[in-house]
């Protein structure tokens, strides 16, 4: 069993690796488009297998509920809640009118998009008594996944990890929160862009 859990690990990662090499797309600084499968037009094949990856990686963790930021993590935080059988929170970006109540609330800095957001999540969605795995598409400087483990750590909850499906190891986000403690598993970790190629760490 545990060969062939390693065998779906493996082609898992190698798909993922070969999509990001045929249809990613490198633009000016550091930044990696991959709208064409991932974040803009999703390939349901490739999603639900990461899903199926994520969930096998945190199968025995005690996980109960996810959590992510809107809007591009949900796509990868439903496939893995598809097969861990747990709920999905989502962090919002701004305060709307069907958010009610007292909020979790922390600041995070979006590399993509130069700007500062005040994400939030209703205080009645996460619990004292959770266990929380944080999902997200991205990983880079990994502003994103401090924001969401303050939310976490606000409502006296357990963050079991996090779990990423590209991460662009060259920028550190990753390596400083291991350094912490945080257990992060990314399927495909980038260690270069430069001149617009993709170089992959090995896993």
């Amino acid at each position: 069993m545990t060969a062939c859990f390693f065998v779906f690990e493996v082609i898992v990662i190698k798909e993922l690796e070969d999509k990001i090499l045929k249809e990613g797309q490198v633009l000016p600084g550091n930044v990696l488009k991959v709208g064409s499968f991932l974040n803009q037009q999703i390939d349901i094949d490739i999603l639900m297998k990461m899903g199926a990856e994520i969930a096998r990686l945190y199968a025995d963790s005690g996980v109960n509920k996810i959590l992510t930021v809107e809007a591009s993590g949900i796509a990868v935080a439903v496939a893995a809640a598809n097969f861990l059988k747990t709920p999905i929170v989502f962090a919002k970006k701004s305060r709307s009118s069907n958010v009610t109540g007292e909020v979790y609330s922390a600041k995070v800095e979006s590399f993509t998009h130069g700007t500062v957001n005040n994400i939030i999540v209703s205080k009645d969605f996460l619990k004292r008594d959770d266990r929380v795995l944080i999902v997200d598409d991205f990983l880079a400087n990994g502003n994103a996944l401090v924001g969401l483990s303050d939310l976490v750590r606000d409502a006296g909850a357990t963050i079991v990890g996090a779990a990423v499906a590209i991460e662009k190891g060259f920028q550190k986000g990753g390596d400083d929160l291991r350094a912490k403690g945080m257990r992060i598993e990314s399927l495909a970790i980038i260690d270069n862009m430069s001149d617009g190629e993709i170089v992959f760490r090995q896993q």
